[in-house]
């Protein structure tokens, strides 16, 4: 009756022989859906099953939206100093190179320049990787520049908003880019050059409440939570319980915060058929 039963020697593998399955392979979205992690590329970082929109970064965006992947980086170099001398667990200097080091970036957004459909188009992207996205005064600064830039060449601007806030280990002088990025963003709107704010999983706190909501056109991608606070602290602060997904993309659209909500592989079309629309340039066909 051996066939059915376990045997002392059994199948013996060798420690040193075993295989284990190459991490990334695969990706699981938080419904349970399994999907090929070079499909998933394929699909725009998009579940194809659920329509989970994985969380991505600047790199991404980059070649989501640039023709050919092509496009001149801006101001690649700033690095954040550490002027209060923040120190919690850890020195705010080690976390910053610790980020650097982990995530290839000098902080927490990228800003370029390059071809859209054959149309110019800056793009200032959040990276989440880099200290969750935290807005400090490098990236106020290179927002900034990136709107001078556009203001200076007459090219539209967009911002692809990811972060979880000001950064608390620059205390005032984050909350300070705050006002700084809505002052760019103001003399690009006297200048009548648009500018598109996509908020994408998440955008909350002093990001929200600047410069990913003062779009000409204010647009996000399916199921990305935007917010100020949390829904803790919305919930001690109004006294009132809160409907389920309060702060979903879906229910900010609703209720007239967002103009519409774009599926990632629909982006590049999008984005430059609106911008066809206001600039008044020719109708075309798009394709991406």
């Amino acid at each position: 009756m051996a066939w059915f039963k376990r045997t002392k020697k059994g199948i013996q593998t060798p420690t040193e022989d075993k295989k284990d399955v190459p991490k990334g392979l695969w990706y699981k979205s938080p419904t349970g859906k399994i999907v090929d992690a070079e499909q998933l590329e394929k699909n725009y970082y998009v579940s194809p099953e659920d329509g989970y929109h994985v969380r991505v970064g600047s790199k991404e965006y980059f070649e989501i939206l640039y023709d050919d992947n092509t496009f001149v980086e801006l101001d690649p170099n700033l690095t954040s100093k550490d002027p209060l001398k923040f120190e919690d667990k850890k020195k705010y200097a080690d976390r910053l190179k610790d980020a650097q080091e982990k995530t290839g970036l000098k902080d927490a957004v990228r800003t370029a320049v390059g071809k859209s459909m054959g149309e110019d188009l800056v793009i200032a992207c959040m990276d989440f990787g880099f200290i969750g996205g935290s807005m400090g005064s490098v990236v106020g600064e290179k927002i900034a520049r990136a709107a001078d830039y556009s203001l200076k060449n007459n090219i539209p601007l967009m911002i692809i908003s990811k972060s979880g806030g000001a950064r608390m280990m620059e205390a005032a002088l984050s909350l300070m880019q705050l006002a700084k990025t809505s002052a760019k963003l103001a003399q690009l709107a006297d200048a009548g050059i648009p500018y598109i704010s996509l908020c994408t999983d998440p955008t909350t706190g002093g990001t929200t409440a600047s410069f990913a909501m003062l779009g000409d056109i204010n647009i996000s991608e399916p199921g990305a939570l935007i917010g100020f606070a949390g829904p803790r602290v919305v919930r001690e602060t109004i006294g009132k319980d809160l409907p389920d997904g309060f702060q979903s993309a879906e229910f900010v659209l609703e209720h007239g915060f967002l103009d519409f909500i774009t599926h990632r592989k629909d982006l590049k079309r999008n984005v430059n058929l609106y911008l066809d629309l206001i600039l008044n340039r020719p109708l075309r066909e798009k394709t991406a």
